[in-house]
């Protein structure tokens, strides 16, 4: 069976919700600065190549318009967040609590996508669109995953 753009966002999903809880588990450490950058890294990948190939082609759909919209807000309420915990020391006081902040936010967002905006997707786009696109995001999620861990 082809693999679709669900199929590859759900797998990065799955990664996403693992790396949070390891997180949400761990000491500050090194290893927490090892998750901390993986799950970053992780995040802005994923963030990056699913706005250019999942939705950008359903912003061009009347159907689609308000959902990506809000899906789009959800990324960049994450990305905020991240960038706070990327600027402080991972064992102050706060450190812990505004991760928790952050899995909350990342935990409704991936089951909002799951449930709701991947079921309005799939009517949207075709068998074939589907499957080009879980191409597509593949290619730039490897390469912005490169690009990031350069950072």
């Amino acid at each position: 069976m082809t693999e679709t753009i669900f199929d590859a966002l759900r797998q990065s999903h799955a990664i996403q919700r693992t790396l949070i809880r390891q997180l949400m588990l761990s000491r500050p450490d090194e290893r927490r600065d090892q998750l901390f950058t993986t799950l970053r890294v992780e995040l802005g990948a994923h963030e990056a190549a699913e706005e250019r190939y999942l939705y950008v082609p359903i912003l061009m759909d009347d159907r689609g318009l308000f959902p990506a919209r809000d899906a789009l807000a959800d990324h960049h309420k994450m990305d905020e967040i991240v960038a706070d915990l990327r600027g402080r020391d991972r064992s102050a006081r706060g450190w812990m609590s505004t991760l928790k902040k952050l899995s909350g936010e990342l935990h409704e967002h991936l089951k909002e996508e799951e449930k709701i905006f991947f079921q309005i997707s799939g009517k949207i786009l075709s068998d074939a669109s589907k499957a080009k696109l879980a191409r597509q995001y593949r290619r730039e999620y490897g390469k912005m995953r490169g690009t990031l861990l350069n950072e």
